[in-house]
């Protein structure tokens, strides 16, 4: 796997897998690093401090260095590298999430930016309205033009399509799908009672309110719904009220963090997994859902259009249908089970191992442009 004329990677990224706020990007690089680390790459990731730990450590064979707040930290890392207190490196990654690291500007070294979506919609959500506004403008407008000869991987075709409407150029964005854990697999016992189980940081982009509304909805149908929220957020007192606003406090469970384990355990015995979610950039945990054999409805939006085909491995839906559309795939177990079976094969198809190696194959020939021959 290790790359010709490439030893030392660094990644910019703005959180890694230990911050509390992690998700499914930070998963992402962490199953493309200690792969590559594996392979003997020597790999070092810059993000920003996270709350409960050290300012440098080891993960996985690879070096995380964490330092800066979560604004702080893109002009302290680039000042980082300029000086090159990180140490030498031969390539660089990318992880643009949001605010990109303007990498064209400062880097001379062969390079790639990975992009998981474009925010949009989510800008509104996640900052105040001037502040909303700058983001938008800078993702949109202002960043666009400084990356058109960047090679640039998004997790999903419908990412690129995003991408390429910002006036990325056609041939400079590829899409490398994301894997699935092998520990997400069929097993266990299915809920005896109809179980909806979302899982997803506790946010306002996640929209977990919208689908509480929907599982109240879809009550009405099936009147023995029962609904599992997994994760933890700010968001989480105001879900708690809402529940207890509807009297669900029976039939509707926020369950905080899980382990590995009981992740996989909740999603063997779900009937669905469901999302709300504004925004995305693939939808991790549909598939890791799909491969335990657990079909989806969700929102239909960019990022699940890719984790989802829609009406053969789950169902996409608008915001205002989610309730029936979930109360539809419950009451029909046969059309449930296709779209079950079919999860489970196209889940299989999905590997870390290709997702890393098709990376490093974009930074590879990164390389290989920069040094011909």
């Amino acid at each position: 796997m290790i790359s010709v004329g490439v030893r030392r990677v660094h990644v910019l990224a703005w959180r890694d897998l230990d911050d509390p706020d992690a998700g499914g990007s930070e998963v992402h690089a962490d199953e493309f690093m200690r792969r590559w680390a594996a392979a003997g790459l020597d790999i070092t990731q810059r993000t920003s401090a996270a709350i409960g730990q050290p300012s440098a450590a080891t993960r996985n064979g690879y070096r995380v260095i964490r330092r800066g707040s979560r604004y702080s930290v893109f002009p302290r890392a680039v000042g980082s590298e300029l000086i090159r207190h990180m140490g030498p490196f031969d390539a660089l990654v990318e992880v643009w999430n949001g605010v990109p690291w303007m990498s064209p500007v400062w880097c001379r070294k062969p390079r790639i930016a990975f992009l998981h979506h474009v925010h949009g919609p989510m800008w509104d959500q996640l900052l105040p309205t001037p502040l909303a506004g700058i983001g938008r403008a800078l993702e949109a407008r202002l960043a666009p033009p400084f990356y058109r000869r960047t090679l640039t991987l998004t997790p999903s075709e419908a990412t690129r399509l995003d991408l390429l409407g910002l006036g990325f150029r056609p041939d400079r964005v590829i899409a490398v799908n994301n894997g699935v854990d092998r520990q997400f697999q069929p097993g266990g016992q299915r809920s005896d009672l109809p179980l909806v189980v979302c899982v997803a940081r506790l946010a306002p982009v996640k929209r977990q309110d919208e689908l509480i509304e929907a599982a109240v909805i879809a009550r009405r149908r099936v009147p023995d719904l029962r609904l599992v929220i997994v994760g933890d957020g700010p968001l989480r007192p105001s879900l708690e009220a809402r529940v207890a606003a509807h009297g669900a406090e029976e039939w509707i469970t926020l369950a905080g963090r899980l382990t590995h384990a009981e992740l996989v355990a909740v999603y063997q015995r779900a009937w669905l997994v469901s999302s709300a979610s504004l925004a995305e950039g693939w939808g991790l945990t549909i598939t890791e859902a799909a491969a335990c054999g657990t079909p989806a409805v969700a929102t239909d939006v960019s990022g699940h259009r890719s984790s989802i085909v829609d009406g053969v491995t789950g169902v996409l839906s608008p915001l205002d249908r989610l309730g029936d559309t979930i109360a539809d795939v419950l009451l029909d177990n046969d059309r449930r089970a296709g779209l079950a079976a079919a999860a489970l094969a196209r889940a299989r198809t999905l590997t870390w191992d290709a997702s890393a190696r098709g990376i490093l194959a974009a930074l590879h020939a990164q390389v290989r442009r920069r040094h011909p021959g």
